[in-house]
């Protein structure tokens, strides 16, 4: 049975040689094209398909933010394959095996092993929250120059939604009875990610630093350190409670460096 599939890309060439393309596999159906990503929820609350091509990189809504809203919309989930022209450190951040990517310029070969994989999806019956959250747990994995190259995005779970915020948003993160809460500028919620050392590894090392084993802090969103006990400090956070966050022993030094203190 063929998968209706929509085309959502701002940039007219892409859209064209990506249709002309599909048209050679009999088991896609193109129900219809957008060029941005208002035009990509309506087009998916219109015709409910089972597969989007997705650009990353769009004017205003960008792919991501297409996510985003689906999710808070608690729409149906098409499956996702994003089309992006990163270079292939970058790229490394969607290579999921449940939601999957097309370089631009488009091979035929790299979208029929696209399809491949949308297809066994559906076949199996994958939970697109799942598909959401391998996809958001992988976003900005592989080298810094790949954190560094994209934002990241985050999957929060607050109060039986689930959100997406950008890394800079978070202002810090921590763990307690094995789970990684999130604190945000405009919400708070649990990660998907089991451990800190985890979270860690997708985010900016320039900007994310752990300075308690409980704790990962943005370094931007600091707002005052606070000498403490024995020489020690606690650092002043920039959300709504100004929540403090101890600093270990073991990074009291790079604090010092950090601030020439």
């Amino acid at each position: 049975m063929a998968m209706n599939t929509v085309i959502v890309d701002d940039e007219r060439p892409a859209r064209d040689e990506l249709s002309y393309l599909l048209k050679g596999f009999p088991e896609i159906n193109v129900v219809a094209q957008g060029k941005n990503g208002l035009e990509a929820l309506a087009l998916i609350k219109e015709h409910n398909p089972d597969l989007v091509f997705l650009d990353v990189q769009m004017p205003g809504l960008d792919g991501f933010g297409v996510i985003k809203k689906l999710v808070e919309r608690k729409a149906r989930l098409p499956q996702i394959v994003f089309s992006t022209a990163y270079d292939h450190y970058a790229v490394h951040a969607f290579e999921v095996n449940a939601v999957d990517y097309v370089l631009k310029p488009f091979d035929k070969a790299r979208i029929a092993r696209a399809i491949h994989r949308a297809k066994k999806m559906l076949d199996a019956s994958v939970s697109p929250v799942e598909r959401l959250e391998t996809l958001v747990g992988k976003l900005g994995a592989g080298t810094p120059r790949a954190r560094a190259a994209q934002p990241v995005k985050l999957l929060v779970k607050s109060q039986a939604r689930m959100m997406l915020i950008d890394s800079q948003d978070m202002i810090y993160a921590s763990i307690q009875d094995g789970a990684i809460t999130i604190f945000a500028r405009d919400t708070e919620g649990v990660s998907n990610f089991r451990t800190v050392d985890e979270l860690m590894e997708a985010l900016d090392p320039d900007v994310f630093w752990r300075p308690h084993r409980s704790y990962l802090v943005n370094i931007n969103h600091i707002k005052e350190v606070v000498p403490w006990f024995k020489s020690s400090f606690m650092l002043k956070m920039s959300d709504k409670r100004s929540s403090e966050i101890p600093v270990s022993r073991n990074q009291t030094k790079r604090l010092r460096d950090f601030l020439k203190l």
